[in-house]
């Protein structure tokens, strides 16, 4: 455990950094690191920003790996690795949040800009500043607060500040990984960005995740005369009914996940005729199926398609079946790993809470350590408005988190 008279000095170093954090949170959120894909450019003028932030705080040892990615106007992604010697060098605490965020969406859902951030009622508003920047900026004063406060952490901290996760991390953290040799086995690596209202969530483990993209092909016809056409949405109607067999086939229970089973739920449905009296020749929905670690993805897939192929015959139409996204799920972490306990440990001391080690059906960029070999650990406090019109960055739970990382850091 850490010096109590030492952690005071850096709890009460963040509390006094208060008006800083919020003025970085401002000026981050007024710069929109939007992935090209979504209609952005991308994280360079994010990244070059806290580049020199950094190095103005006085991290010195900063590395920008960039990531080849022709979309961007810069021909890249950029990936920030920032390091502060510790007492010790034969493992390094990491902190690893993301640059990039989500599109704002509706506009009129907004109660004001959401590339201006504004201040109400001890709350941060604003895109991004939940996701990820909270943490981000948590992550960045608890080093301040060492800097200020001229003490060193028991090892070596890395931040990493990575791109690209609201996509699919490949021009992030798995590019990271895939070149550079920077994370070692026993480092403790922590990804804030996932969490609950109480900071009482270790997220250890996922489950496998398969998005499906069900296409089904009928004859398109006169609303007054169906015997001349086939029933495409009917058709696919009856099989999303049949798709909830799904819950009685596979019906595990696993209480280290909430819920503790495995979902199979359709989701987007898209347009298929605009008028009332058509029959529709062709339909298209969605699947999102989150599964337990104990069944293998592909075993759900050809139960969905065995169904599938007897609603195809049932209503003479053809069904064609293709993937969104699948992500077997990743080897947890231990509950007993050194990173979950430190974690444990520190927010006990900070919020007066006991933290447990749970898994989640999202899927975090910490499946990407995990399947990589290392023990990584998702844990933040969250209000959980991420992606939502109005998103906020509650102040406290900002600073709070800042102790926590910085108990971890003065840790044995």
């Amino acid at each position: 455990m850490p010096d109590k008279k030492v952690f005071s000095r850096l709890a009460k170093r963040l509390n006094s950094f208060r008006d800083e954090m919020i003025e970085l949170q401002t000026r981050l959120c007024a710069i929109p690191a939007i992935a090209p894909s979504s209609g952005g450019e991308g994280e360079v003028k994010k990244a070059e920003f806290l580049e020199s932030y950094l190095k103005k705080s006085g991290i010195k040892d900063i590395r920008i790996i960039k990531a080849p990615d022709q979309d961007a106007p810069v021909g890249y992604r950029p990936n920030i690795l920032a390091f502060y010697p510790g007492e010790r060098s034969d493992k390094t605490i990491w902190i690893m949040t993301h640059m990039d965020v989500v599109p704002p969406g509706e506009l009129a859902l907004w109660r004001g800009d959401p590339f201006r951030a504004w201040v109400e009622q001890g709350k941060i508003y604003g895109r991004g500043v939940e996701d990820n920047q909270q943490d981000l900026v948590a992550s960045i004063f608890a080093v301040k607060a060492l800097l200020a406060e001229n003490i060193k952490p028991t090892y070596d901290v890395g931040l990493a500040l990575v791109a690209d996760e609201e996509t699919g991390s490949q021009k992030g953290i798995e590019y990271v990984l895939n070149q550079t040799e920077v994370f070692r086995k026993k480092d403790l690596i922590i990804v804030p960005d996932a969490g609950n209202e109480k900071g009482t969530m270790i997220e250890v483990a996922e489950k496998s995740i398969l998005w499906l993209k069900i296409k089904t092909i009928g004859k398109q016809t006169h609303g007054s005369t169906p015997q001349k056409g086939i029933n495409s949405f009917k058709a696919a109607s009856f099989l999303i009914a049949e798709l909830q067999k799904l819950y009685r086939f596979y019906d595990l229970k696993d209480r280290l996940f909430s819920p503790p089973i495995s979902t199979f739920e359709p989701t987007k449905k898209e347009p298929n005729v605009p008028n009332v009296n058509t029959i529709p020749g062709e339909d298209i929905f969605y699947m999102d199926c989150r599964i337990l670690p104990g069944y293998p993805v592909e075993k759900i897939e050809k139960t969905i398609r065995k169904l599938a192929d007897s609603t195809e015959k049932k209503f003479k139409v053809k069904m064609e079946i293709s993937l969104v996204q699948k992500a077997p799920a990743a080897p947890p972490t231990s509950t007993r790993s050194a990173v979950v306990q430190a974690l444990k440990k520190a927010v006990r001391e900070v919020y007066q809470q006991e933290a447990r080690p749970m898994g989640i059906g999202g899927g975090t960029v910490a499946a990407i350590f995990r399947r990589a070999g290392f023990e990584a650990a998702c844990w933040s406090k969250l209000d959980e408005t991420a992606h939502m019109p109005n998103e906020y960055c509650l102040i406290d739970n900002m600073i709070g988190d800042a102790k926590v990382f910085s108990h971890v850091f003065m840790q044995e």
